[in-house]
């Protein structure tokens, strides 16, 4: 459910504070307690303080529910999610509460029942004491104080850790009374056009309410249909008919918070002129500051369309008014006239709330009630003047840290050009494995860093090509004969195929797409099956990014959603594990089309080796992509609980792995089938693998949204976020990124999973160190570093992951020819 406020543009789905603590304990109270350790100030979603959630002393009857949870916001909030979550404590508590209610005030003293669209109170909750169960708010809520009821059935303790998600109610909206909605017959069929969510009174007008005008929901074109399942027709509008009018015009009246600074007012109205609905023909608006209105209204009058049916909003000027309520007269021009939504634009008055300024001529001395406030003003300019003061002192310090950075560019091209000359010839040799020891590499105090460690969940990882300016500027002539050439500043380096950039919801590529494929893009699209969102039950964040976030949820039935190609290894009408790739909503156009893109991608990408899109949500916003998740999770965690067949497993009765081999050549049968499609998957590694039954691993793409992850990737020059231990040197230097590079990886992968997940690629050498290593492969005189063989890998094997790390790219094998070469280790 989306409310877009005109003056945020942004949707409200955000936490308010609870689990993050920015709702203050003093703000969190409760009916009763059990006891001090299971007061209201731990009823915090996801948080284990205390006894690890709020408990009331008494069980309520279910008819009579007393026991409450209450939250104050403190000012009035647009509500549309809420979350739950039982009493875990650890394992050692078993609570939570199965159904629960929820009460709301806008005032602290009118408390109003919430009701779904369909008119019932009762929300499913949990069936655990641990996993958190969200629930959508339809219609959503507008409010200050919230209170969670659970529904007692006597059957088990209830204890409750809740969240409420959504954003500031700007509009400052606390009401709005209007007639009734009317009832329209159209080719025998009734269309209700009244205001079914109205939480004010009702008789024949409503009264100090909201609702439908303000639920955040625009209606269609055509009134008769709904977003909205299993409601009635016209159930999005309210409507009238001038038949019931005789002054000709509708009027509402609207009361606000306090007094406000109006700007303008939209109105969302039907136009299916064919069914003699229009867009209000003029609208008179009175405005009121305390107790009087002004004599003096506004008019507007919107051009009249009779040749686009479509819905819209009509956006009216109300000339920066000042007021604490508005009536305006809305007017026919046929004989229905229906609105979904209504919202205002305003600011808070900077005038003194019990007098207006004086509207024209000079200001009256010394007569009080004519004077404006003197200490909002002097407040107003102190702002300024902080304000002036901190932009200076940024301007000062951008300055200073450009200078800053062009001296160590000097310093480091100063270093670069006493080590390498402008061209340097380096003879060609055979590639062969050199046991270096860690002493032979430069000490960490002898480098110069140009990286730093980075949290990598964030608008970092980008196309690198762009971003690798402080490395080494390389520009490979002849990767055959070694040549080496200074590159001029600012020439970008890009992979040998032109690349379709997919941003990805956690801030990485899906996979890079050569042009040789575009054809994916532009061909006929594959269906993909809308699933319901209300089938979802989220289970886990497995991370998130600047453009959205990845969560782990059980779908109910989603195999009816499938292709026949695809089936599922589970018991009819069991739950299946999926991942949900959620845009977040107020992300921007060119990453909303990325997820387009990437949703198009996925869709046609199928081999039993690659994790494969099952459905989508794009209905409305958040829009969601449905992948398969492994119920063993991903290939490098798995790995590392696990131990190889022989003395120390039997030893710790530790599980083993035999069969990691096969595994193995799984990734590569996946990776095969990728390169097929030159598709470059840019992050292969173990994290980014999934582990199945029967140990089935397919490919994924989301392992770096994940904290556990955080230190495989770094960022280079504060921008680009690099998995550089899997990288190739040509990717690391020149920012290319081909199948060849993906080979590389596989076999850093195929290492990891040789010791077990048990270390890091190259731990004993810091990430300054790495990259200096990535410049000796590229001069290639024998002192290079390469990955030491494991204790339990084969010489085959270790011989096919050195032929992966090939200086030369062309002497790298093909992925068809590593997944011959494992068949032919494993016997097959």
């Amino acid at each position: 459910l989306l409310f877009m406020q005109t003056n945020k543009g942004s949707v409200c789905r955000s936490p308010l504070g609870m689990s993050r603590g920015q709702i203050l304990d003093e703000d969190i109270s409760a009916s009763s307690q059990w006891s001090d350790s299971t007061a209201a100030k731990y009823g915090r979603l996801d948080c284990e303080e205390g006894d690890g959630a709020w408990c009331p002393e008494i069980a309520g009857e279910p008819e009579n529910m007393n026991e409450f949870l209450q939250i104050d916001l403190r000012s009035l909030h647009f509500i549309t999610l809420v979350g739950t979550q039982g009493r875990h404590a650890g394992g050692i508590g078993n609570e939570f509460a199965q159904t629960y209610k929820i009460k709301y005030s806008r005032d602290g003293s009118r408390w109003i029942s919430w009701r779904n669209r369909q008119g019932k109170e009762v929300i499913e909750a949990n069936r655990n004491a641990y996993d958190i169960v969200l629930k959508d708010l339809e219609p959503p809520i507008i409010a200050r104080f919230i209170r969670f009821m659970p529904v007692i059935d006597h059957s088990m303790n209830v204890c409750m850790r809740v969240e409420l998600y959504g954003c500031e109610w700007l509009d400052g909206l606390v009401s709005y009374n209007s007639p009734v909605g009317q009832q329209m017959t159209l080719n025998g069929q009734y269309i209700y056009l009244n205001d079914s969510v109205y939480d004010g009174a009702m008789s024949n007008s409503m009264t100090e309410g909201l609702g439908q005008l303000t639920d955040g929901m625009c209606g269609l074109d055509d009134f008769t249909h709904s977003h909205v399942y299993n409601v009635w027709p016209g159930y999005d509008y309210v409507g009238w008919t001038n038949e019931s009018f005789p002054n000709g015009y509708v009027e509402i009246m609207f009361e606000f918070d306090r007094t406000r600074n109006f700007t303008t007012m939209k109105v969302h109205c039907n136009n299916m002129f064919s069914r003699r609905v229009k867009t209000f023909q003029k609208v008179v608006c009175y405005f009121r500051s305390e107790s009087d209105w002004e004599a003096t209204p506004i008019s507007f009058s919107p051009v009249m369309d009779d040749v686009n049916p479509s819905a819209r909003f009509v956006t009216v000027s109300l000339y920066n008014h000042m007021a604490s309520a508005i009536k305006c007269q809305y007017y026919f021009s046929d004989i229905w006239m229906m609105f979904s939504e209504i919202t205002f634009q305003s600011d808070t008055a900077m005038y003194n709330t019990t007098l207006s300024p004086p509207k024209t001529g000079p200001p009256i001395r010394d007569d009080p009630t004519h004077k404006v406030d003197d200490s909002n003003t002097r407040i107003l300019i102190g702002c300024l003047v902080a304000i002036i003061f901190i932009l200076v002192a940024i301007i000062v310090i951008i300055l200073w840290r450009q200078v800053w950075q062009k001296m160590l560019e000097k310093v480091s091209r100063r270093m670069l050009d006493d080590e390498l000359t402008a061209s340097l010839s380096i003879q060609s040799e055979t590639f062969t494995y050199n046991n270096n020891s860690p002493s032979s590499v430069p000490s960490e105090q002898e480098t110069s860093s140009t990286y730093e460690r980075i949290f990598p969940l964030g608008p970092d990882y980008q196309e690198p090509s762009r971003l690798v300016r402080k490395l080494p500027e390389f520009s490979q002539t002849s990767e055959d004969t070694g040549e080496l050439q200074i590159v001029q500043e600012g020439v970008p380096h890009y992979a040998e195929a032109d690349i379709v950039n997919l941003q990805g919801v956690t801030g990485g590529n899906t996979y890079a797409v050569p042009a040789l494929t575009m054809d994916l893009l532009s061909g006929k699209d594959v269906a993909v099956e809308e699933f319901p969102r209300k089938l979802l039950t989220f289970k886990e964040k497995l991370g998130e990014g600047q453009f959205g976030e990845v969560h782990l949820c059980e779908a109910e039935g989603i195999q009816d959603f499938m292709d026949e190609d695809f089936s599922f290894d589970v018991i009819e009408n069991q739950t299946v594990l999926v991942a949900v790739k959620m845009l977040r909503t107020d992300a921007n156009k060119n990453a909303r089309n990325d997820f387009l893109k990437e949703i198009k991608i996925m869709s046609r990408l199928k081999d039993p080796n690659i994790i494969r899109l099952l459905a989508v949500c794009m209905s409305s916003d958040p829009l969601c992509m449905i992948t398969e998740y492994m119920e063993n999770g991903d290939l490098n965690q798995f790995l590392s609980r696990h131990e190889p067949e022989g003395m120390i497993a039997l030893l710790s009765n530790a599980p083993t792995v035999s069969n990691l081999h096969h595994m193995a050549t799984q990734i590569a049968s996946g990776m095969k089938y990728l390169s097929s499609l030159n598709f470059v998957h840019r992050d292969l590694a173990t994290r980014n693998c999934l582990v199945g039954k029967n140990f089935t691993i397919k490919i994924a793409d989301f392992g770096m949204s994940r904290n556990l992850y955080s230190g495989d990737y770094y960022r280079i020059q504060g921008r680009a976020v690099l998995p550089i231990r899997w990288m190739s040197w040509e990717s690391i230097l020149l920012g290319k990124f081909t199948t060849s590079s993906d080979v590389w990886a596989f076999g850093v992968t195929l290492w990891e999973m040789l010791t077990f997940c048990k270390e890091q690629p190259y731990s004993q050498l810091s990430d300054e160190q790495v990259i200096e290593n990535t410049g000796e492969f590229f001069r290639d005189q024998r002192r290079q570093i390469y990955l030491p063989q494991p204790p339990m890998c084969p010489d085959p094997v270790y011989k096919l992951m050195l032929s992966c790390w090939h200086r030369n790219t062309k002497e790298r094998p093909s992925f068809q020819e590593i997944h011959h070469t494992l068949l032919d280790c494993i016997g097959y």
